[in-house]
């Protein structure tokens, strides 16, 4: 019985001494299993460099401009314009047009020459993109005397060469003697363009008792050089308000007092955030004020005729 249990006591012992020599063992496969792969890895360092090149030659995305600021205005962006309640002819008890000339050069309307966005810019881009029609100013038509009643229309080129003094260009012949010099339009310069005209019909509608002014349309005024000599400022085109309304509608206006003005520059001529002077109103002798008045006495004229349209409205009205 004793020598039973001696034997089962020796096959024991070697059951446990073989498992603890499988345990260490165990460690040295797996160090040479990592060495193994790490053996492999550095065989193949050209692939893994081909798959980076292969990976970088692809196209990197595009530019994400960052947003300039903290909110994106939107709201100016997508502006309808408030459209004129519907006028009768027979609900038309007065109407009177009036010429008025703005300077941007004022403070009042120093935004309208704002560098970050001028009036004159806005139409300029918008005449060229074919967005708006400008329409010639030349005076002295058989169905457009004035020259404001947008009875012919101008290219996007004819325009533009427009708003440029006018340049003497000398003609020369083969020889190079010259022979003769020919008017050409120069370059452009959207600061020399101080002044606006805008033509507008003050009307009282005795179906709303308003009386309200219209305008019907704007026209950018410059000076233009001949032979070194400027000359007055006229008109270089006109622009028909209601059509440019949607245009204006979207673009905001520059504030020196507030960046989130929310005003767009249509809001600044149907609210009237100008300032004006007239320099014709409609008579039977189709005069302007300059033509009978002249130096301070045509400031003095325009302020009469301005009075003269408040108080037929104030007339109107008994307290």
């Amino acid at each position: 019985m004793k020598t039973r249990i001696l034997v089962i006591v020796l096959c024991l012992a070697c059951v446990a001494g073989y498992a603890q020599k499988r345990k260490k063992k165990a460690p040295a496969k797996k160090a040479a299993t990592t060495q193994t792969a790490a053996t492999t890895s550095s065989a193949q360092p050209a692939i893994d460099t081909t798959k980076k090149q292969v990976a970088s030659s692809k196209p990197g995305k595009p530019f994400d401009r960052p947003l300039d600021g903290y909110y994106k205005k939107t709201n100016i962006l997508s502006a309808k314009v408030t459209p004129y309640p519907n006028l009768r002819e027979s609900d038309v008890a007065y109407a009177k047009r009036v010429w008025r000339e703005v300077d941007t050069r004022e403070k009042m309307n120093q935004f309208l020459s704002s560098p970050k966005r001028r009036l004159i810019d806005v139409f300029m881009d918008a005449i060229a993109a074919g967005e708006l029609t400008a329409y010639d100013a030349t005076p002295g038509q058989k169905d457009d005397v004035n020259g404001d009643e947008f009875s012919r229309a101008l290219t996007a080129a004819q325009a533009r060469n427009k708003m440029a003094d006018s340049v003497v260009v000398d003609k020369f012949d083969k020889n190079g003697d010259k022979i003769g010099s020919t008017l050409k339009p120069g370059e452009f310069n959207p600061d020399s363009v101080v002044k606006f005209r805008i033509k507008e019909d003050w009307i009282f509608d005795r179906q709303r008792s308003v009386f309200e002014p219209r305008i019907v349309g704007i026209a950018p005024m410059i000076r233009i050089k001949v032979g070194g000599v400027e000359g007055d400022y006229q008109p270089a085109f006109w622009i028909y308000f209601p059509d440019a309304r949607q245009i204006l509608a979207t673009k905001e206006v520059v504030s020196r007092n507030s960046d989130a003005t929310g005003l767009s520059f249509d809001d600044i001529f149907m609210k009237r955030i100008f300032t004006s002077y007239i320099v014709k109103v409609s008579n039977d002798k189709d005069e302007r004020i300059k033509d009978y008045a002249q130096g301070i006495d045509r400031l003095y004229e325009a302020e009469r005729v301005k009075k003269q349209l408040m108080d037929w409205e104030l007339n109107l009205w008994q307290y």
